[in-house]
């Protein structure tokens, strides 16, 4: 998912006091996880207060990195891939969590999003680095592993099985809106009920900044052709993806960074999406669904989903 940031506007400048029936004060700190800045925007009744619950929001995301990381070795992801092809393993809660939702998309979506497209990431990235197209074989042989149906989950064991070997998962397009949803839980449990997270292309906030209705957020494509908006959320998830950005240019033609699983190319059309949701583990997803489908298809899925909306955004193929 490409991470196209959303702009946080506020009127009321870093560490000034909100008005003073709210008694808080407005803190910002950021920290580097899951490939982004972390920023965790809060209103707490003083410093000390935002540092502790800000220094147990930023553990709660670190932990969830060495969970869902496709680029560490380590991770209980990467351990779980070792395993494809075998018998199930039992996995942590946290795992098992977003993978149901991801299963879940995938079959509402038509396989669009996949979370096994593993090996088909891994080849436009190398793609991307050394300006050399995958070879049509090598992308043949990527699909023989890639298929939402290949990954197979026990709620009651909560085990998961990958019944090919050599699968690799890749939850670049589901972990952050999930890490935005748990970092708000320990902000609340530590009584903080005035907050945003943001990381990347994700944002989850929780109640609004004192004396307002909302955080003010400029949305891309909120505004129609016109641009983007500033809209105002409270209790939201809102996560944008697109291929606007993010793409490389082999032989006169530009390539984005999403790849569909359904056919191991990188797309070659230009599309934003924005999407606004309940929490971030739906949010996510969607928005990343979203950029591979037809009109129709979006709306019946966005049906599927009470209390979603989306901004779309088709700026047609690349220049070439």
């Amino acid at each position: 998912m490409l991470a196209l940031s959303l702009m946080v506007t506020s009127s009321r400048p870093e560490g000034v006091a909100a008005p003073p029936s709210a008694a808080l004060t407005r803190f910002t700190f950021t920290e580097y996880h899951m490939g982004v800045d972390a920023r965790l925007v809060v209103y707490a009744p003083d410093r000390p207060a935002a540092e502790v619950a800000c220094t147990a929001a930023f553990a709660r995301i670190a932990a969830l990195d060495s969970i869902m990381s496709d680029y560490r070795r380590d991770s209980e992801l990467m351990r779980l891939c070792d395993h494809a092809g075998g018998a199930p393993v039992r996995v942590s809660p946290d795992l098992f969590r977003v993978l149901r939702r991801a299963q879940e998309v995938a079959e509402r979506s038509g396989g669009v999003f996949d979370v096994t497209v593993g090996p088909l990431v891994a080849l436009w990235r190398k793609a991307r680095k050394t300006g050399v197209l995958p070879d049509p074989a090598e992308i043949q042989r990527a699909l023989r592993l890639v298929g939402w149906q290949k990954l197979r989950l026990d709620e009651g064991a909560r085990t998961v099985r990958l019944t090919v070997r050599g699968m690799k998962l890749d939850l670049g397009g589901i972990a952050k809106g999930y890490a935005g949803d748990e970092a708000q839980r320990v902000l609340q449990q530590h009584g903080i009920a005035r907050a945003l997270v943001e990381m990347g292309g994700d944002i989850v906030v929780s109640g609004p900044p004192p004396g307002t209705e909302g955080w003010t957020i400029r949305v891309p494509n909120a505004a129609g052709d016109h641009g983007p908006a500033d809209l105002r959320f409270a209790h939201r998830a809102i996560s944008t993806s697109g291929d606007t950005e993010q793409f490389v240019v082999i032989g006169g033609r530009h390539y984005s960074h999403v790849v569909d699983p359904r056919t191991g190319e990188a797309l070659t059309n230009r599309v934003q999406v924005t999407l606004t949701a309940p929490d971030g583990l739906t949010a996510d997803p969607l928005s990343t669904a979203l950029t591979l489908l037809g009109r129709e298809d979006r709306r019946k899925l966005l049906q599927a989903y009470p209390g979603t909306a989306a901004y779309v955004r088709v700026l047609g193929t690349f220049p070439k």
